[in-house]
């Protein structure tokens, strides 16, 4: 083959042997080589520093967001945990209350059952009461009657409404009891008080207008309002029994200084020890 290329050659009138061409060939290219080789080696460090900028610059741009990340992580997490310290507060709280709530129903539903056993002694009380105060009534009616008969027609009013009242279902009990001492109470102030009052008296089968003098339950006497006529109650004869004219002064200062009329002082009067003590 190489003949062949000399042959061309010359018939071109070119004497050039085909090694001749090769080496001509490789020369060149040798130098390209030495030429391009340092130049490459000159890129090659820019190449590299690109890609480390270029490596970098990712990285930042991933540590970035990876800081915002966790920093959004983080204020995600401040706000679970500020949630969770509120809820364990409110729950706290809830416990505490639950835990009053609790004592405060177990007393209510002691003082429930103190109220219930309360009102179960009440209504026995009330059951034992009542024939107490019936017994009462009786009692105060049959004192009334043997009593010195002053002021007769209210008291024994007064003894029927309290019957009356022991009849009515809409007045509770306790007061229904708390009338019936107030008419006890009545009673006793007479035996310490001096009283004297007008009214009218039956005497020798006429009605007459007469002023009476009670003395306490120690005396009760009358005298007519023209003063003509004395008398007393005798407790043991249940009557009227008339007296002396030696009475009707001292009778009539009594008269006066029950009125207030008249200042204390010391009166003679008849006096008989009542069956009836008060």
């Amino acid at each position: 083959m190489s003949s062949d290329f000399s042959h061309f050659w010359k018939r071109k009138g070119l004497s050039v042997s085909f090694q001749q061409v090769v080496r001509s060939h490789q020369k060149s290219i040798s130098q390209m080589i030495r030429v391009c080789f340092p130049v490459l080696l000159l890129s090659l460090p820019l190449l590299a520093a690109d890609s480390v900028v270029e490596v970098e610059e990712r990285s930042l741009q991933q540590g970035q967001e990876s800081q915002v990340r966790v920093e959004a992580m983080d204020d995600e997490a401040t706000r679970l945990l500020r949630e969770y310290r509120d809820l364990q507060r409110q729950a706290d709280s809830l416990q505490a209350y639950n835990e009053n709530l609790e004592q405060m129903i177990s007393s209510q539903e002691e003082e429930i059952a103190s109220l219930e056993r309360q009102i179960e002694d009440i209504q026995v009380t009330q059951r034992e009461i009542v024939p107490l105060m019936l017994r009462m009534l009786d009692a105060l009616d049959g004192y009334v009657e043997r009593d010195l008969p002053f002021l007769l027609a209210e008291r024994r009013e007064r003894v029927l409404g309290l019957h009356a009242l022991m009849k009515r279902a809409n007045v509770e009990t306790p007061s229904k009891f708390r009338q019936i001492m107030e008419a006890y109470q009545k009673e006793s102030e007479y035996g310490r008080t001096i009283e004297s009052y007008q009214g009218e008296l039956e005497l020798d089968g006429s009605v007459r207008s007469v002023e009476f003098l009670r003395v306490g339950r120690l005396a009760l006497v009358y005298q007519t309002i023209d003063r003509r006529e004395s008398g007393y109650w005798h407790p043991q004869r249940h009557e009227w029994v008339p007296l002396d004219r030696d009475y009707h002064r001292a009778i009539r200062q009594g008269i006066r200084m029950a009125s207030r009329q008249s200042a204390p002082q010391l009166i003679e009067l008849p006096v008989l020890l009542s069956e009836v003590q008060p």
